[in-house]
């Protein structure tokens, strides 16, 4: 491969896994900087003892498209003004190895004007076949967990962060997640409903931009916010249904933080 494609090749990878500024050229002692004290340390975030809404927190998002490299997801998503418009866009992407593997591209499933938005992982076998979202036993345990607070696909709008199916069902590499993260924050400005659920570690992960498992961020409030929203959504972080039927004692906790969802939409806030 000549050396000028594949640096084009690079740095398209770069900015479509969302890097923005490059480091210096001479090695920087990290370790060492980070023994001394802080200047001015940040106050670090904590969570209230009665789990109300937590900080605003800066996911990564899908630039305006003035400021992204055309032919980038993040360019090609900022231009969509519409659901059908992504979509198509959505379609049309061929810059990922995963897509080139699976057999649909599986964008969403129930009423986009609902004030619930659920967003899971990646697709499976089943989900590829039909082109839904939570269609299989992970679907049928979903729908069960959303009627156990008065919810069905006539009230929720359901989509995944990654919306092709991985081989052999395997887990979205970060770099996979980084790529198509673009597209699924763009999803979340065209829906702009008024609660996000996040099932599972990678989509916790992936939009409210923490580094803790899902142990840890499930059961909380955190406000989601992006450019494109008029206000942050207040998400909450929940189990898998995929891991839930692996770990059947986990849907106590589920439970709980279904209930949470409950009393908000009934609080009306």
């Amino acid at each position: 491969m000549p050396l000028d494609q594949s640096l084009d090749q690079l740095l398209r990878w770069y900015m479509d896994a969302g890097v923005d500024e490059a480091i210096g050229e001479k090695p920087l002692d990290r370790f060492a900087l980070s023994a001394k004290p802080a200047a001015a340390a940040a106050r670090p975030v904590q969570a209230p003892a009665d789990r109300a809404a937590a900080p605003p927190l800066a996911p990564a998002h899908a630039p305006a498209a003035g400021h992204a490299i055309p032919g980038t997801a993040a360019h090609i998503a900022a231009e969509c003004r519409t659901l059908e418009e992504l979509r198509r866009a959505m379609e049309g992407f061929d810059a990922l190895p995963l897509k080139r593997t699976a057999r649909s591209t599986v964008f969403a499933d129930g009423n986009a004007e609902a004030e619930v938005m659920v967003v899971g992982e990646a697709p499976g076998a089943e989900e590829d076949r039909h082109g839904l979202p939570f269609i299989g036993k992970s679907g049928k345990l979903l729908d069960r967990m959303l009627a156990s607070i008065g919810l069905d696909r006539d009230s929720v709008y359901i989509t995944n962060v990654v919306p092709w199916r991985p081989v052999e069902n395997r887990k979205p590499t970060p770099d996979e997640v980084a790529v198509c993260l673009p597209f699924v924050t763009r999803h979340i400005d065209l829906v702009d409903p008024r609660l996000l659920i996040l099932l599972g570690g990678a989509a916790a992960s992936a939009l409210l931009a923490r580094h803790e498992g899902i142990n840890r961020l499930r059961g909380r409030w955190f406000d989601y916010s992006a450019p494109g929203l008029p206000r942050p959504i207040p998400a909450m972080a929940t189990f898998h249904p995929a891991y839930l039927l692996r770990t059947p004692a986990a849907k106590r906790e589920a439970w709980r933080d279904l209930l949470q969802v409950r009393k908000r939409l009934e609080s009306g806030h």
